[in-house]
């Protein structure tokens, strides 16, 4: 019995299904990340007097655990209707034990490049006379990142385990993992709908340059300040995770850069507070 060839599909058909279910991908994953921005903004316009992580272990477990469940509810539902692979969103892990020093380097890199980059826009405006030394305190001052919204930092000062889970399941799993594979979903969903402008390395920067910028929107709870740094780390991430082929060099860079962060933020506070009281004299 000869057995009929399967029926040829249309390509222009095929192609059109593809482009709907890798949409609806993109659409997901973008508006997650913008919704936890205008969240943001909402629990800082309403001036609610706690953190987003609460004050407590167990509310910051709670807390996570439920970060953790929404986030992987709207990755399933996206990866279910583009059926993306692992490639395509750099899941594989790649050169032995090499992500892990690499990560820790990266970390360090990013933070002096914002170190570097902020002395010479501070530098610029005070020999340009666009802001005197007393104004850059002030700037300082009130447009500090509102560390505030997202942790207790009292509560890093006096409960250990508070402290600890701050710089490691924060720091590594909600901030670190979560929002790299968040990148590698956006950036899978710009390549596929625009192959042409997104899928050569000039226009993976260019990809990875539009990600950062919604990426930085999402941290708009924390003030327009954070916005514009967030999108700078951002934008190095995704850059360390085109060069790497794969998210897990920039999981530890991140992982390593917020806990490094949040470990300082007791004594960053007790500075903070320092200029704020020398501009107010």
């Amino acid at each position: 019995m000869i057995v009929p060839p399967p029926p040829r599909l249309d390509s222009r058909t095929t192609g059109a299904v593809n482009c709907r279910r890798w949409w609806i991908h993109l659409i997901l994953v973008g508006a997650y990340v913008l919704f936890i921005g205008v969240m943001g903004m909402e629990h800082r316009q309403t001036r609610l007097h706690f953190p987003a992580l609460t004050h407590t272990p167990a509310g910051l477990l709670l807390v996570s655990a439920s970060e953790l469940l929404i986030f992987a509810l709207v990755f399933s539902l996206a990866l279910f209707a583009s059926q993306a692979s692992r490639d395509d969103l750099l899941l594989r892990w790649r050169g032995g034990f090499w992500p892990v020093p690499l990560g820790i380097g990266y970390s360090v890199a990013i933070r002096l490049a914002i170190a570097i980059l902020m002395m010479a826009a501070g530098t610029i405006l005070f020999v340009t006379h666009i802001m005197s030394a007393q104004s850059l305190q002030e700037f300082v001052a009130t447009h500090r990142p509102n560390y505030e919204a997202l942790v207790d930092v009292s509560a890093m000062r006096q409960n250990p385990l508070y402290f600890w889970l701050v710089l490691t399941l924060v720091s590594f799993l909600v901030a670190g993992l979560r929002e790299e594979l968040w990148r590698s979903a956006f950036l899978a969903g710009l390549r596929a709908l625009w192959p042409r402008s997104f899928d050569s390395r000039t226009g993976q920067i260019a990809a990875v340059a539009v990600a950062a910028i919604v990426f930085g929107f999402g941290h708009l709870g924390m003030g327009l300040f954070t916005v514009l740094i967030t999108g700078i780390i951002g934008f190095g991430l995704g850059l360390i995770m085109i060069f790497h082929r794969s998210i897990w060099p920039a999981v530890i860079a991140h992982g390593m850069f917020d806990a490094s962060s949040l470990a300082m933020l007791p004594w960053v506070a007790d500075r903070l507070q320092d200029i704020q009281r020398t501009a107010g004299h």
